[in-house]
């Protein structure tokens, strides 16, 4: 059995970059983990009610995933650069040892989103062997709105390694990418069903199978 973790920056990003992945994982009977790095908070301007619907987002989500546990960092949502990288390192590092993944999955490192650059920085530095001696496997994600618009440069493109059959879990990635409805719109929006499903199928082209979502192996240690 596999105990796998997502840090997704915000929420939707862990049904949008591996929604499919986790929930295969899931009926592999692995345990899966979910860290949520960012919510809205009165502070920065947003409402109580948009707060309750968020939380009541992610409540639904979690339960239509099936996750183990669900951690949440509390950063201020587009702030996260207003804290220091040791603050971060020690906010995930204090989740990854109460949990001990073996495998991890995280925003890639070039997303355009700046919350996302720096998740992957300080997470990233939460998998040195000699202090998480239990982490075996590292994977970037790709997530929609985010990674598309990275930087069209050797360094900053997305060029995925790995491949996961999504083919019977499909339906129920856009069911839950569904609870969160202000954050899904109609086609040309990145965050669409069609667009999502046009990206799947994409990669499953490259997989061979109906439906895939696609990761850049960052590590692996046997």
């Amino acid at each position: 059995m596999n105990r796998v973790l997502i840090i997704a920056v915000h929420p939707d990003d862990e049904t949008l970059g591996c929604g499919g992945t986790l929930l295969k994982h899931k009926s592999n009977n692995d345990e899966i983990h979910w860290i949520i790095a960012t919510d809205l908070q009165e502070s920065e301007g947003y409402g109580v009610s948009a707060i309750k619907e968020r939380d009541d987002e992610i409540q639904k989500a979690g339960a239509l995933f099936g996750f183990d546990s669900i951690s949440q960092l509390n950063l201020p949502t587009t702030k996260v650069d207003e804290y220091s990288m040791s603050k971060l390192v020690a906010k995930i590092s204090s989740v990854i040892n109460k949990i001990k993944p073996n495998i991890i999955y995280l925003p890639f490192k070039s997303d355009v989103h700046s919350d996302h650059k720096y998740i992957f920085d300080a997470a990233y530095s939460c998998t040195k062997s000699f202090r998480y001696p239990f982490i075996e496997k590292i994977y970037m994600m790709e997530t929609l709105s985010e990674t598309e618009f990275s930087l069209s440069t050797k360094e900053d493109s997305f060029v995925p390694n790995v491949f996961v059959d999504i083919s019977k879990h499909m339906d129920r990635k856009i069911e839950i990418m569904k609870v969160y409805e202000s954050e899904i719109h109609d086609h040309p929006f990145p965050r669409s069903e069609r667009n999502i499903k046009a990206l799947a199928t994409y990669r499953g082209v490259i997989a061979g199978c109906e439906y895939a979502e696609s990761f850049m192996l960052v590590k692996e240690i046997k």
